[in-house]
C-alpha cells in the first residue's frame, strides 16, 4: 500500500505550517514519520492512502505488522489474445508480490475456447487474474492491475462506459468479485512492450502450452 504522510510543525518560537509527502510505500512512511516525530515538533501526524482514508501511526503500524505473514505490495499483470480463425483464446497473468520479508512471482495461464472477441479474452484474462489472487488468500488490500487493453482498463476505472452486453456482464462478475474479496483496484494502462510476460503467457496458452507456478525471486530479479 502507497500512502502519504500529513503533518503539522511547530517552530520553538511558535510558527506553524502544515506539510505532507509524496505517496510511498507503507513500510517506508513509517519509518520516516517515527523520525519525523522524534524531533518533537510535529503535530497532528497522520497517514493518508489513496483512497482518502485516514491512518494513525498505531493504526498503521498494526496494520504493516499484519500483513507481513500474508501476500502484500501486490501488481498483476494481464494479458487476453484471440485467434479469429480457430476462435480460441489464451489467458496469461503473472502476479508480483512479496510475503514474509520475500518477494515472489507468480505465473498462470489457461486456454479457452467459449470466448468471442479480443477484448472479451482480455476481461476473461483479468477475472482468471483474480482466481489466483483468491487462492493466494489476497483480501482487503489495495491490488494495481497492469495491462495493454485500453477498453478492459479505461472500462474498469470508470473512465468508459461498458456497453457491449458481453464485455457489461464480464465488467459487473469482475466488480463483484473484487468486492467479495475486498480487494480496492488501481487500474494502470501500458504499452504492449512492457506487458510482454502476460502476453507471452497468454500465447503459449494458444499454443497449447500451459504454465503454472510460483518462484521466489532474487534482489536482481525484483528491480
Amino acid at each position: 500500500m502507497n500512502i502519504r504522510i500529513e503533518w503539522a510543525y511547530r517552530t520553538p518560537k511558535g510558527t506553524e505550517t502544515f506539510f505532507h509527502s509524496e505517496e510511498m510505500p507503507a513500510a517506508q512512511a513509517l519509518l520516516l514519520a517515527e523520525d519525523i516525530e522524534r524531533t518533537g515538533r510535529a503535530k497532528s501526524l497522520q497517514f493518508v492512502d489513496r483512497f482518502d482514508s485516514t491512518w494513525t501511526l498505531k493504526e498503521l503500524k498494526g496494520y504493516i505488522k499484519g500483513i507481513e505473514t500474508e501476500p502484500h505490495n501486490i501488481e498483476v499483470y494481464f494479458d487476453g489474445g484471440f485467434d479469429v480463425e480457430t476462435h480460441r483464446s489464451g489467458l496469461g497473468c503473472a502476479i508480483y508480490y512479496e510475503q514474509n520479508g520475500k518477494a515472489y512471482r507468480l505465473r498462470q495461464n489457461a486456454p479457452s475456447s467459449e470466448l468471442t472477441s479480443n477484448n472479451e479474452a482480455e476481461y476473461a484474462a483479468l477475472y482468471l487474474s483474480l482466481q489466483e489472487l483468491e487462492l493466494l488468500n489476497v483480501h482487503h488490500l489495495p491490488v494495481r492491475f497492469i495491462g495493454d487493453s485500453k477498453v478492459v482498463i479505461n472500462q474498469m476505472s470508470g473512465e468508459w462506459p461498458a456497453l457491449e452486453k458481453d464485455l457489461a456482464k464480464w465488467a459487473d462478475r469482475i466488480d463483484n468479485k473484487l468486492k467479495n474479496l475486498g480487494i480496492q483496484p488501481e487500474y494502470e494502462l501500458v504499452p504492449r512492450k512492457m506487458n510482454a510476460e502476460a502476453d507471452r503467457l497468454a500465447t503459449q496458452a494458444l499454443n497449447g502450452i500451459e504454465i503454472t507456478g510460483t518462484l521466489e525471486l532474487t534482489a536482481d530479479e525484483k528491480s
